[in-house]
């Protein structure tokens, strides 16, 4: 009997998709082509549809980069402390204006940074080694080479550059890249649609008290808030009982709907079956996979039906939220027209650990930390707790992966700590 028992459990076990496996799905699902035109006011976190193609360089003029004197270089050539160079001052330049002095051999002008260097000027000398002597000599007490202290008229953008490519998303400095090449409506991705549905006869809105084997909807409430966070449109359809023809209905209305439909619930066999027998009763929907290797959050589903997907997650809180940092994540990047291998939005830091951590080989365990300030030294801290406890999530900064070839960490050694959606 316990033969067959690990017969059936290593059979089990090799259908199940690696985290490499669902990501590399995900690679390969379609983004949304349609596009709009929209201002530059209300375009923070959309992603670009085309390449932006400068149509003039930046910053299109010779400019300083310090406050200082504008010379030709040669003419400071052997200046020191003790034998310093010794310039007429041919006038000032105001800021914002053509530069209407001229320089010539032997003179300088008073310049601002950001100012536009005079015609004859090909380097600045910083205020920091300039000696006013009087209204019309400057002793400059350092040499320059050309174009020291300079950016040139294409140092910034050349015009024609392909400056930010399609796929990008805009956050405060490509907008920044956009106002300095006074591009005020720019073409983006449309945003995509999620239909987030929580099923299970023990599910009521947060608004209700809950009766005895109850419990309030949280997964509709955080999957919805990590959409938004990520750029996507987060529908919620609210919470299904545990019915073949209530679930099957919310799910046609979010295909309907939507570019991708998340179910959140079936922690128990029975109703993840019951997840699979309504996914097999759409036409055309293809499962891609049914359970993942990867803890918490063995239980995911993912499917497909034309260019929709369709995602089946645990109903325990921490364990959706974890499969929504992993997976999610990359997917909602992935239909939102984002290009692949650019950096999430969230980052990674490395960290000692602060404790022993067990793992089971066979599957990627990612475990829930909370990052420590310790005597200079950034210390992961592991805050074990069950799949369904989410005050432990609330906790923690991020997530430390136990890859699914070892038994496990050990304290003090170095892991990288894959930091939460903020």
């Amino acid at each position: 009997m316990d033969l067959v028992k690990r017969e059936i459990s290593n059979t089990l076990f090799f259908q199940l998709k690696t985290v490499e496996e669902i990501l590399e799905t995900v690679e390969g699902l379609d983004a949304p082509a349609d596009e709009a035109e929209v201002s530059l006011a209300d375009a923070p976190g959309r992603v670009l549809a085309r390449d932006l193609i400068s149509p003039e360089a930046l910053p299109g003029f010779a400019r300083s980069s310090m406050d200082g004197f504008a010379v030709r270089a040669r003419d400071t050539f052997g200046a020191t402390e003790s034998l310093p160079a010794l310039l007429e001052i041919a006038g000032d330049v105001a800021m914002g204006t053509d530069a209407r002095c001229r320089i010539g051999p032997g003179q300088a002008a008073r310049i601002a940074t950001g100012g536009m260097l005079p015609e004859g000027a090909d380097a600045v000398v910083m205020v920091e080694y300039a000696q006013v002597l009087d209204d019309r000599t400057v002793e400059l007490s350092r040499a320059v080479s050309p174009l020291e202290n300079v950016i040139g008229p294409e140092d910034d953008v050349r015009k024609g550059d392909t400056v930010l490519a399609a796929g990008t998303r805009l956050r405060p400095r490509e907008l920044g890249v956009l106002a300095g090449l006074g591009v005020e409506r720019v073409s983006v991705l449309r945003v995509p649609v999620v239909a987030v549905v929580s099923t299970g006869d023990e599910i009521v809105p947060v608004d209700r008290k809950p009766r005895p084997g109850q419990v309030r909807d949280i997964n509709g409430h955080t999957l919805c808030a990590f959409c938004t966070r990520l750029g996507a449109e987060a529908l919620g359809l609210g919470i299904v009982p545990d019915r073949f023809d209530r679930l099957r209905e919310r799910l046609v209305e979010g295909l309907d709907r939507a570019d991708s439909v998340w179910i959140s619930g079936g922690s128990s066999v029975g109703t993840r079956d019951l997840t699979v027998q309504v996914l097999e009763s759409i036409d055309g929907m293809e499962i891609l996979a049914h359970g993942v290797s990867i803890s918490p959050g063995k239980p995911t589903i993912l499917a497909r039906r034309h260019r929709s997907t369709v995602w089946g997650l645990p109903g325990h809180a921490a364990s959706a939220l974890v499969v929504a940092e992993v997976l999610l994540g990359p997917f909602l990047r992935r239909i939102g027209g984002e290009r692949p291998g650019t950096l999430p939005p969230y980052g990674a830091v490395e960290a000692e650990l602060g404790r022993n951590i067990e793992s089971a080989p066979g599957r990627d365990d990612f475990i829930r930390v909370r990052l420590i300030g310790k005597d200079g030294r950034l210390v992961a801290d592991p805050l074990f707790g069950k799949s369904g406890l989410i005050s432990p999530l609330a906790r923690a900064d991020g997530l430390v992966r136990v890859g699914r070839f070892t038994e496990g960490l050990y304290q003090g050694e170095r892991v990288t700590v894959r930091l939460f959606v903020a």
